[in-house]
């Protein structure tokens, strides 16, 4: 699964990047975590690229209880019958896919910290680029009782490649700037051809420092590499 992630790249490069025809305001954030804000790419009515910002956990528009949201911050990529057919991304994978802009992600590896103990060490993994990647994502529009629409969104994911197994086994659907309007707007068979891991050789990950599983930590150190003799 994708439970945290970065994103610290000011709206000047994320406009060029995904040649956005609208973005609002953001502010660096290097631990995104499930039910806050997070920005999301959709094309509108109008054919336009735009950036706005969406609660991460998918709340469908059918949803009795907002609480479903909570379990629904990633959506299993494969196989694809169960996507296309679950009720709580069918109709948002048919009709309302987005794309969810990163500077990277974390996923915890197992570790034997000493012997007849366990604990999970958290990597950071980006682009060896550098660049922004996009996760391929969902969103959809509920309304409440009172008239308020909440946008929420989730992040599909799928089998980890050759280079993140011994990490985790799963990892963010990630689209090459190629495939990223086949995403957003393509057929539904287009768009499922993409759900597949990203090369090897795309990826680079590190060891970080363990407060990253504390939501209220925020901070550029998060992402710094650890040194062999702090793990």
């Amino acid at each position: 699964m994708c439970g945290r992630y970065a994103l610290d790249a000011p709206r000047s490069q994320l406009s060029r990047r995904f040649a956005l025809d609208e973005c609002v305001e953001l502010s660096a954030r290097y631990n995104i975590a499930p039910a806050s804000d997070v920005a999301v790419i959709r094309q509108s009515p109008e054919g336009l690229r735009v950036l706005h910002q969406l609660r991460w956990g998918l709340l469908p528009h059918w949803a009795k209880d907002p609480a479903i949201a909570a379990r629904l911050i990633n959506a299993r990529g494969e196989p694809l019958a169960a996507l296309a057919a679950t009720p709580a991304f069918r109709d948002a994978f048919r009709k309302r896919r987005c794309l969810l802009p990163a500077s990277g992600f974390y996923e915890w590896q197992k570790t034997a910290a000493q012997p007849g103990s366990a604990r999970k060490q958290p990597f950071y993994t980006s682009l060896q680029s550098g660049e922004v990647m996009a996760f391929g994502g969902l969103w959809e529009a509920w309304t409440a009782p009172s008239g308020e629409v909440i946008r929420s969104c989730c992040i599909v994911t799928t089998a980890a490649n050759q280079r993140l197994q011994a990490i985790h086994e799963r990892m963010p659907l990630i689209l090459a700037p190629e495939h990223w309007q086949d995403w957003l707007s393509a057929p539904v068979d287009q768009a499922a051809a993409l759900i597949r891991p990203c090369p090897d050789g795309d990826l680079q990950s590190w060891p970080v420092s363990l407060r990253v599983g504390k939501a209220s930590a925020d901070d550029p150190a998060l992402i710094t590499a650890l040194r062999g003799d702090e793990r």
